[in-house]
């Protein structure tokens, strides 16, 4: 498999537009851990104020990998769940286990980039919502991914990428970034291009192109960077990728 592609998609099936019932969506995320696309994703995703939900629905199998969406370092434990990740908006110090501090696009700077870094920290940056100014705009993506690549930071994405590309949602009239358009652009930022044109491109078909050309040393470089994006659905951002001929059929 394209290592593009290896735990790029955590599971935030319970999250808005989706909101799987909590049984429901650990059932599938574990169904999807037996089948070829295991290697593709991460962690489920679940805030902390359902954790009692979570634990009951994940009693009876294996230890859930877990992303836990919290307001602090004080975090709980359960046999049934393995925190791997908190998220935590306006994080300024890293606890025990990998921690993501999510910040507006607007206000991911170098300065800000460097002091998240010096922290140990990592970003987690909004690419959408259920309201239009909830999606960042081109440049304001631009900027933040800059800053971050520059930076030398991990990132996750969080909402709104279900679609491989750029595209305007015909229902709500929202602008979308793509997944492989932020894959494109993290590799152009690497290279120290401008990536606000990567962001914009609306060909799929030049975009898929593009990514499908990225060597194994750049992809390296690139999901050292980009960790993985948060999906309220797993089998879209599959499905994107098997349009473009990206994912070998007999994975899906």
């Amino acid at each position: 498999m394209n290592p593009l592609f290896l735990r790029l998609f955590d599971d935030a099936a319970i999250f808005p537009p989706g909101n799987l019932p909590m049984p429901e969506a650990v059932a599938a995320h574990r169904e999807r851990q037996k089948t070829p696309l295991e290697p593709m994703l991460g962690p489920f995703v679940c805030s902390l104020a359902r954790w009692d939900e979570l634990v009951a629905a994940a009693a009876g199998g294996r230890p859930l990998a877990v992303s836990l969406v919290a307001p602090g370092h004080d975090l709980p434990a359960a046999p049934e769940i393995d925190i791997v990740a908190v998220e935590m908006v306006g994080a300024t110090e890293a606890g025990a286990v990998t921690t993501y501090a999510e910040w507006p696009c607007r206000e991911i700077t170098a300065t800000r980039v460097a002091a998240l870094r010096d922290a140990g920290l990592r970003l987690k940056i909004r690419t959408g919502g259920v309201r239009a100014d909830a999606f960042p705009s081109e440049p304001e993506l631009a900027g933040a991914l800059w800053a971050a690549v520059r930076g030398g930071i991990a990132f996750k994405l969080t909402a709104g990428l279900h679609d491989p590309i750029r595209h305007r949602d015909p229902v709500t009239g929202f602008e979308h970034h793509g997944y492989l358009n932020v894959i494109l652009a993290t590799a152009q930022a690497l290279q120290g291009y401008d990536i606000e044109r990567a962001l914009a491109d609306q060909d799929g078909e030049r975009v898929a192109a593009a990514v499908a050309g990225i060597d194994e040393v750049m992809a390296k470089a690139v999901r050292h960077h980009f960790v993985s994006f948060g999906t309220c659905s797993v089998s879209e951002p599959v499905d994107g990728l098997l349009h473009y001929g990206l994912l070998s059929e007999d994975l899906s």
